[in-house]
């Protein structure tokens, strides 16, 4: 099926755009939702690509997608985790532009649609961004877009949301840019990478994608193990976004630490409310300023980020916000 439906889009020319899902030990319906979801676009069988990656699965879905066998191109490889999974999409990808989808999620076709006029009639987009929701009875007729502007000048003025579906992009702006493999959050490294790769890019409030909640997934488990996992990648892609500051212009570097710091801001966060120990938010704080990250720059990026800035810079602010957040949290 793979081979066969990469050389029927090759003959019909290049896909307008590739979707990529990425499968893992998922109920067969929720998969099939999701590429429900993108077959019942408005593109026509030769502008659209669909790669489904599984990453593994203890039980192959490939019976449940033989229904699907002329619209999708289907992969499967040993479990590597997420990011191998996009990264295996990407290599096979022809499109001239990529989506990403999670298989547990799937696009809400009015407001996805709007995304695609948006590729269709604007030749300069490098990419779009849009919202999304977790509320299925969401419905939304009337969408409101701001103008065009680089990736690098948004990232400057806005806080961003940094998961991988939330844009559609174009395949070229990539360059060898590609997912960390083996770690937690890596749409955190690489979204702010490919914003400040994209000359021109469109944001409108179009809530296109619906996000499946799960409880059990690994950015959310709450064992020691994971959790110290979460906290301790989150550290690393500060890390290495820091240093890619030094590598940038000096507009990308601006753009760079708006995000490194308010990525700072939630890995403390996460780890009072998770951690809920003084000595480990010490801890982890004395390594951040060990590397340049703390305290946080004193910079008027939101009311949230100065409040919080102002609270972590004190030994007693600190002191409430370990009594505090957690309770607020567990309240939520």
């Amino acid at each position: 099926m793979q081979n066969q439906q990469i050389h029927s889009l090759l003959q019909e020319g290049q896909p307008l755009v590739t979707f990529i899902v990425t499968y893992y030990n998922l109920p067969m319906q929720m998969l099939c939702e999701c590429i429900d979801s993108i077959l019942a676009l408005s593109l026509r069988p030769f502008e659209r690509e669909v790669i489904i990656v599984d990453d593994g699965s203890e039980v192959s879905p490939m019976n449940g997608l033989m229904q699907y066998a002329d619209d999708i191109v289907y992969v499967r490889q040993q479990n590597q985790g997420l990011s191998s999974a996009r990264n295996r999409g990407i290599s096979m990808a022809t499109g001239q532009y990529i989506q990403f989808v999670d298989a547990d999620d799937h696009l809400i076709q009015t407001p996805y649609e709007h995304c695609l006029d948006i590729i269709r009639y604007q030749s300069d987009a490098d990419m779009v961004l849009f919202d999304f929701t977790s509320n299925k009875q969401q419905r939304q007729a009337v969408f409101n877009d701001q103008p065009p502007v680089s990736g690098t000048e948004y990232m400057r003025h806005n806080n961003i949301h940094g998961t991988a579906w939330g844009y559609l992009f174009r395949r070229l702006t990539l360059s060898e840019l590609r997912f960390t493999p083996g770690i937690v959050h890596e749409d955190e490294e690489f979204t702010p990478q490919l914003l400040i790769r994209s000359e021109c890019i469109y944001v409108t409030d179009a809530k296109a994608y619906y996000y499946h909640q799960r409880p059990n997934s690994i950015t959310s488990a709450l064992d020691e193990k994971s959790r110290d996992k979460r906290l301790d990648d989150t550290k690393d892609i500060l890390l290495r976004l820091q240093q890619l500051c030094d590598r940038v212009s000096h507009d990308d570097r601006l753009a760079l630490q708006r995000r490194i710091a308010q990525l700072t801001m939630d890995y403390l966060y996460n780890t009072i409310v998770q951690g809920r120990s003084r000595q480990m938010l010490d801890t982890r704080i004395d390594e951040l300023r060990s590397h340049g990250l703390f305290p946080l720059p004193d910079r008027d990026y939101s009311k949230k980020y100065q409040w919080f800035r102002r609270m972590t810079g004190s030994s007693f602010g600190r002191t409430i916000l370990i009594n505090t957040l957690p309770l607020l949290k567990r309240e939520r």
